[in-house]
């Protein structure tokens, strides 16, 4: 370690093999806290390489529980956070959502960092027991169409990193590389990033894995589509714009998507949402959020009938249905 931040003090970047090298030897537990501080601290100075992002995120992979949940096709829809705009549940739901039109969901999330209510939170609430046990997932996938990976139970090098994140109270690469490590290495994600700086690093990260992707990022600075503005998109083949008229929506404002001031305030939303009582804006975002979803699965179809399937999932109530069945 001495060695490598000696190079990087000098204004030098590591190559995707060095960053994952790096990363793997303090999840391994081989550095002292003061060292990775020092190592974080460097990428708090200057702006992160792409390829350094690509390599922390292999050596997460490589470090994280080996959860092989491939024959599944599943899903992911999940932002890096951080846009500090608190939010309701928008991806969450949209899994169920996902997961009431028949495709599986395999969710990687935590508690908030940010907002009041992470996916792990909502989650709990409505009482998902947290597991990596790969049979009890896999139940839940027969069940609910739907699994939810609880970060730190996947992660075990997070024991030695997580200690000096908390002590350096500033946000750090960590912030957008969750999205990132899905433990099950789903074959299709779709992925929200707060700004167009992660934005890019994403695009250049994900175009070299094997993986069926969108990423989107609100040209207001949400992590989502929010249908405040138009959402920035890029995928395996292309990359534009989707105004909120071509969802078939109209623009909403940003108060119409506050997410509460407590757990069971967002809780209320999530439910309300599901049973068909959640508002015009909160129940088009969702649909706009879960159709890119289904989009991304099947994208030999229209997004119009993508909006149609989610909106059906919802209406319906079998986006409530999953969820009561991996809850109950």
């Amino acid at each position: 370690m001495k060695e490598t931040l000696q190079y990087l003090f000098e204004g030098n970047t590591l190559t995707r093999e060095e960053a994952k090298s790096s990363l793997i030897e303090v999840g391994k537990g081989i550095h002292s806290e003061a060292e990775f501080a020092s190592f974080l601290t460097v990428f708090k100075m200057r702006p992160l390489a792409s390829e350094e992002l690509a390599g922390f995120r292999d050596a997460m992979a490589e470090l994280s529980l080996d959860t092989d949940l491939t024959d599944y096709n599943a899903i992911d829809v999940v932002g890096t956070g951080g846009d500090g705009k608190n939010t309701f549940n928008i991806s969450t739901l949209a899994c169920f959502v996902i997961a009431g039109a028949g495709v599986n969901v395999t969710k990687h999330g935590n508690y908030a960092a940010t907002s009041t209510s992470g996916s792990s939170n909502v989650l709990e609430y409505f009482g998902y027991k947290f597991s990596n046990d790969i049979e009890k997932l896999k139940g839940d996938l027969y069940k609910g169409n739907f699994c939810f990976m609880h970060a730190p139970l996947f992660h075990p090098a997070m024991k030695h990193i997580a200690p000096v994140r908390r002590a350096l109270k500033v946000p750090t690469f960590f912030n957008i590389l969750g999205p990132m490590i899905n433990p099950s290495s789903p074959k299709y994600q779709l992925l929200g990033v707060n700004n167009k700086e992660n934005f890019e690093h994403y695009k250049s990260v994900y175009k070299s894995l094997d993986v069926n992707f969108m990423i989107v990022n609100s040209n207001d600075g949400y992590d989502e589509v929010s249908l405040t503005a138009d959402t920035h998109f890029a995928n395996n083949t292309k990359e534009g714009n989707i105004s909120p008229e071509e969802f078939g929506f109209e623009k909403i404002i940003p108060e119409k998507l506050f997410g509460g001031n407590s757990v069971e305030e967002a809780a209320k939303i999530f439910l309300n949402i599901l049973e068909g009582r959640g508002t015009m804006e909160q129940t088009n975002v969702v649909i706009a959020n879960a159709a890119l979803g289904i989009n991304v699965v099947f994208p030999e179809k229209d997004l119009k009938d993508c909006i149609a399937l989610a909106t059906e999932s919802l209406r319906s109530g079998k986006a409530l249905e999953k969820l009561k069945a991996v809850t109950n």
